[in-house]
């Protein structure tokens, strides 16, 4: 599945790292160069996640010359509670229950966590580029069949996200993820309101998106929530 994004002028691409290997390996490859340029390479977890078995979908942003500049891979829906790396940043922390109990509740509707979401540096209209793949997060959950997206992210990332209509976990602090230099925070996308709050802009981009995909074939099985 793919649409376009004149804004950025990329081509955005959801597949499977079994149906695209070349596209799988460089998202991997940009991961690590952001994850690395930050120092904050060992958060990626490569070894664990390279072969992507892990990996429902990925999404990813090629430019005109085909070279992929943006990316994010997402995992689930969830079958149980305990299953999302989310819990393991917040082990041991203030919060830790409370995540547990929103994750608790949000499952049998379907959970989708997000995970590596990057921007190549230098690429231009960044910023919109980096909007567009924000918006890839409700594709990702929205593509699986879930109804909520979960995502932790740092304060900076986080006001990005919000434009897509992410909404901070309430009552769950912030954690010094993946090193003391950040602080990062739970938010959900719940995919049936998320455009209501969402900038107007970045809502109507969304739902265009979506139909684009919607004329392709979902994947089998897919019983795909829309915008809302």
């Amino acid at each position: 599945m793919h649409f376009r994004d004149a804004l950025s002028g990329c081509t955005f691409r959801a597949a499977t790292p079994e149906t695209r290997p070349d596209l799988w390996l460089d998202y991997l490859e940009g991961a690590q160069d952001a994850y690395r340029h930050f120092g904050v390479e060992d958060a990626l977890e490569y070894t664990r996640m390279w072969n992507g078995s892990s990996t429902s979908l990925f999404i990813v942003a090629c430019d005109s010359d085909g070279r992929v500049v943006a990316g994010l891979r997402a995992i689930g829906a969830y079958e149980h509670h305990e299953q999302p790396h989310a819990l393991e940043e917040w082990a041991g922390q203030p919060g830790e229950p409370e995540l547990r109990r929103m994750i608790a509740g949000r499952i049998d509707s379907g959970v989708v966590e997000v995970k590596a979401v990057w921007v190549a540096r230098d690429v231009p209209n960044r910023s919109a580029l980096a909007a567009a793949i924000s918006r890839c997060i409700v594709h990702a959950a929205w593509l699986l069949g879930a109804r909520y997206a979960l995502v932790t992210a740092s304060d900076h990332a986080a006001t990005r996200y919000r434009t897509t209509g992410a909404v901070p976990a309430a009552g769950i602090p912030a954690v010094p993820y993946p090193d003391a230099r950040y602080r990062t925070i739970p938010l959900w996308w719940d995919t049936t309101t998320c455009r209501q709050t969402s900038d107007p802009a970045q809502g109507v981009l969304m739902a265009a998106e979506q139909t684009v995909m919607a004329a392709e074939v979902l994947p089998s099985g897919t019983e795909a929530w829309r915008v809302g």
